[in-house]
């Protein structure tokens, strides 16, 4: 069992990363990457509407009408991300403030309602959960590489630490931001790439092995 929900956690991480190979998510990607702090609170908060919003569906996927499963699909999902929304307000004012509009926009986040559509309304709740950690990480991971680059290089700081005299801030305005992107898409894809021949490369080896197989 472990080993086949292993991959369905995983896969998220770089394979099928929500941000930087299904190319999902791009507008908070976009807006919320100048500061750390802030693409942490959208990872975290994204992923936990995420898993709840899997786990809810995938439990009631019998239940809900084919015909109004995108309608319900969004109440769930609004609902999920107005209790985020609300504890988030009162235990990380600073967060919520940081991302402003961007955490209600939770509700129409392409990859929560994806995941939810084209994935969680088909498998069992335990793969459900395991692909929306994986999918978690992975969004948050992307979105808290690309605001420490921005941020960085483009502000000159990380953290509230001054860090660089003459930062180059055309990083933290929209041109850099896809400049950045569009980087880190091209970095993953040969990442991927790379990792795909290593798995062929060692698919033959198992192969030519006399009564051999590759698992």
């Amino acid at each position: 069992m472990k080993q086949k929900l292993l991959p369905e956690l995983t896969k998220g991480f770089l394979k099928e990363n929500p941000v930087l190979r299904l190319i999902l998510g791009t507008c908070p990607t976009l807006a919320i990457s100048t500061s750390v702090t802030a693409a942490i609170g959208m990872g975290v908060a994204a992923s936990i509407v995420l898993l709840l919003s899997n786990v809810t569906i995938s439990a009631l996927r019998k239940v809900i009408p084919d015909k109004v499963r995108i309608p319900a699909y969004i109440t769930i999902i609004a609902g999920l991300v107005t209790l985020v929304q609300m504890l988030v307000k009162a235990y990380v004012p600073t967060v919520d403030k940081a991302l402003g509009i961007y955490l209600p926009l939770i509700t129409v986040n392409c990859i929560i309602l994806g995941r939810a559509d084209g994935y969680a309304n088909r498998v069992s709740m335990a793969v459900s959960t395991f692909d929306a950690i994986g999918m978690g990480i992975g969004f948050t991971a992307a979105l808290t590489l690309m605001a420490i680059v921005r941020e960085v290089l483009g502000a000159g700081a990380f953290a509230g630490i001054h860090l660089l005299g003459t930062p180059a801030a055309i990083l933290i305005l929209p041109p850099g931001g896809f400049f950045i992107y569009g980087c880190m898409i091209a970095l993953a894809n040969k990442m991927q790439e790379a990792g795909g021949k290593k798995q062929e490369n060692k698919c033959m080896a198992c192969m030519a092995c006399e009564g051999g197989g590759c698992s």
